[in-house]
């Protein structure tokens, strides 16, 4: 396929729109609250099904501008000037007015700031947790440098799970993404479950860039060799014409065999389909991957 070549989109890629009052809520109170959701930023296509059906949502810390320049992500690139010391407070007022059971706290990499941004991401936690004691909460922070301490600080603060995404499969990892490497994210899971082997760890990669079955299917035998525990699969769709193409769009048959082969190698669970996000059903999925009890380090 030439680079000029666009693929039409198939069927099962079209999109449900619902702009109720769930959703024109939802969006009213994140502007109220000076916040920020990837749901917006990345344009994820879940957006209306998750604010106006699940009354969900992902928040992403430490501002909207990102570091790192990544060719998949529709974040905005450039250098940060927004370092905003009350921000964990406001996302735990909004999480408690919410009432949400789940939260997916995520955020923009931080490579200006010594610590990656990890201290502001750990107080965010210790904040909800004393707002909304009910609330289950999902970090899902940038590699942080590579910085072993930078990881330990969020650890400490306890997330019931962390998770860092791996994107895409290491041939493609240097055209993909900026400053990140497959080999560091590898470590960074790693590290996360020996510094705290029960709290489970999950990872997502997109799949349409150009890569092959077999490079998926390395990805999965990595994960599992790191003791991630929840997978999760969805399709790359091209965010603006800046971006890298779609080179395949996967069938939905397809994902229900990669979700196959990924609870055969081992995952706890694995979700998987043409719209799945790191952050899709987030909920559901720890419930599913907890049925057969407490997470226990593999090592």
């Amino acid at each position: 396929m030439s680079n000029k070549e666009i693929l039409r989109k198939p069927e099962w890629l079209k999109i449900k729109f619902n702009t109720n009052e769930g959703y024109r809520d939802l969006k009213k109170l994140m502007r109220e609250k000076n916040l920020h959701t990837v749901c917006e930023e990345a344009r994820c296509p879940n957006i209306h099904e998750c604010w106006g059906e699940r009354r969900t949502a992902t928040m992403m810390i430490l501002g909207a501008v990102c570091t790192r320049a990544c060719r998949f992500c529709a974040v905005k690139t450039g250098l940060p000037t927004e370092l905003d010391l009350q921000e964990p407070e406001r996302v735990a007022d909004s999480v408690k007015l919410m009432n949400l059971k789940h939260v997916v706290i995520t955020m923009v990499a931080r490579d200006d700031l010594k610590d990656g941004g990890a201290g502001i991401m750990a107080e965010t936690i210790r904040a909800i947790r004393r707002k909304s004691p009910q609330t289950s909460i999902e970090v899902l922070p940038s590699d942080l440098g590579g910085v072993e301490e930078n990881l330990r600080i969020i650890m400490d603060a306890r997330p019931d799970i962390l998770n860092h995404n791996i994107e895409t499969v290491r041939r493609l990892t240097p055209r993909v993404r900026a400053r990140a490497t497959y080999d560091r994210s590898l470590e960074f899971l790693r590290r996360a479950k020996e510094m705290q082997p029960d709290i489970p760890t999950k990872s997502s990669l997109m799949i349409g860039l150009g890569e092959t079955w077999d490079e998926i299917l390395e990805v999965m035998d990595d994960l599992r060799a790191n003791n991630v525990d929840i997978m999760t699969i969805g399709q790359y769709l091209q965010p603006t014409k800046k971006h890298l193409p779609v080179k395949k769009y996967y069938t939905p048959l397809e994902f229900g065999k990669l979700r196959k082969i990924a609870m055969e190698k081992g995952f706890k669970h694995c979700e998987a389909g043409p719209l799945v996000r790191s952050s899709y059903h987030a909920d559901e999925q720890v419930n599913e991957a907890t049925k057969t009890g407490q997470f226990q380090a593999e090592l």
